[in-house]
């Protein structure tokens, strides 16, 4: 399975802001929309970073209540790891895991075109071992 079938599924839609939009209004749209993360984008619509809920903690942390001044742009990861349609469930999962990070936006031709979190992937992945185990017991049921 790949990117794309579950693209196909979930939808394209991707929640990004500004460089310079206040974290505590990050904050209100994460928390508004009930996701983890969202990207940067300059007025181009260039993928500049992204956001997460994660890195607001540790902003938090390290800041105090000043890192709700801040801006998203001061605050993403600029170094960010993607995916394409093609890429695998495996293979999403294996970068998710080595980055230790829970979103991956898709791009294809150079243009953001979605984003998957860790929980696509895991829905995806126990779809494809119950398709498997369904097609076994089907296979032992007609050879028995």
């Amino acid at each position: 399975m790949t990117i794309a079938a579950i693209l196909k599924h979930k939808g394209f839609d991707v929640a990004s802001v500004r460089p310079d939009m206040p974290v505590s209004g990050v904050a209100r749209l994460l928390a508004g929309r009930r996701i983890g993360a969202v990207v940067v984008q300059d007025g181009s619509e260039h993928l500049l970073g992204i956001l997460s809920e994660r890195d607001i903690v540790s902003a938090i942390a390290a800041h105090g209540a000043d890192a709700l001044d801040m801006t998203a742009g001061q605050l993403m990861t600029r170094a960010v790891q993607t995916a394409t349609p093609r890429t695998t469930v495996e293979q999403a999962m294996g970068i998710m895991t080595a980055g230790r990070f829970r979103h991956l936006p898709v791009v294809e031709h150079g243009a953001l075109i979605g984003i998957v979190s860790i929980g696509d992937i895991v829905k995806a992945r126990m779809s494809q071992q119950d398709h498997e185990v369904d097609s076994l017991k089907a296979y032992v049921a007609g050879v028995a």
